[in-house]
């Protein structure tokens, strides 16, 4: 097949929820280079200007809040009238429910428990909900692809203590492999990417935070011991969306920078 950033995806549509920062633009500007017709998703009209400005008119950009369900709704109609039947979503949305107060558990309030809880999971469910429902409506095969984070598994009690985002993570991962179990005899493939530390809006706080700078130093040993930028997540993305990924379903992969296999220094 040769370079996978050379992946034909031609007649392909795909529907990013929350592709208008970060990663999610990312993997839409890569999905579009190789061919793909693209929607993305995202929460302010900021953001959305400014996609449509790197995206190109002929990209459809949506603004709309990834936890009210008439949303992905609005972004499959959309779509779908506009490029034909849709081959499949990368759910990027979620984030940190720091300011609403997850942290340590015995300081999490109801409040930020729920928030993230949410922001991560419920939008989540939303999502994977309209695209597995416009799959069946349509008989056609399908793939999803779902955030996740290393944090749902691979924990960091000194820099990263936000046990509701982990928790999350972590349920993100068992309702993935959930549904694509249980959907698999319908050709709808359900996969997740787990990152490490990213340079995107959402990790702002610890990315500039020279402490853990020295200590992500260690933590992500590859490529010279540094913080991932979205483009990090591409070639991941572009193998688990390919049509001839047909015979991949239910795994989880990390693009961690060794996150998981180092004990990192402080």
């Amino acid at each position: 097949m040769g370079d996978i950033t050379t992946m034909d995806f031609k007649n392909t549509t795909y529907i990013i929820m929350g592709g208008t920062t970060g990663m999610g633009l990312a993997a839409a500007m890569e999905l579009k280079a190789n061919g793909a017709n693209i929607l993305v998703v995202g929460r302010n009209e900021d953001s959305c200007r400014i996609a449509t400005q790197e995206l190109g008119k002929d990209t459809l950009v949506l603004s709309g809040d990834a936890i009210n369900a008439k949303t992905m709704e609005k972004a499959i109609k959309m779509a779908h009238n506009t490029f034909g039947n849709i081959t499949g979503l990368f759910h990027v949305a979620g984030g940190s429910g720091r300011q609403w107060g997850d942290g340590p558990l015995h300081t999490i309030s109801l409040e930020g428990w729920n928030k993230t809880m949410e922001l991560n999971l419920t939008s989540m469910m939303l999502s994977n909900q309209a695209m597995v429902n416009y799959f069946l409506e349509h008989k056609a095969t399908g793939v999803i692809l779902n955030m996740g984070s290393v944090l749902g598994y691979s924990p960091s009690p000194k820099y990263f203590v936000t046990h509701a985002y982990a928790a999350a993570k972590s349920a993100i991962i068992g309702f993935s492999k959930s549904i694509a179990a249980y959907y698999a005899e319908n050709n709808i493939r359900v996969n997740v990417i787990a990152p490490s530390l990213f340079s995107t809006p959402m990790a702002r706080r610890a990315a500039e935070d020279e402490k853990i700078l020295r200590f992500i130093k260690t933590k992500q040993p590859l490529d010279g011991g540094r913080t991932g930028v979205s483009e990090d997540i591409n070639n991941a993305v572009l193998m688990f969306l390919h049509p001839h990924s047909k015979f991949i379903t239910g795994q989880v992969l990390a693009v961690d920078g060794g996150w998981a296999l180092s004990e990192g220094q402080y």
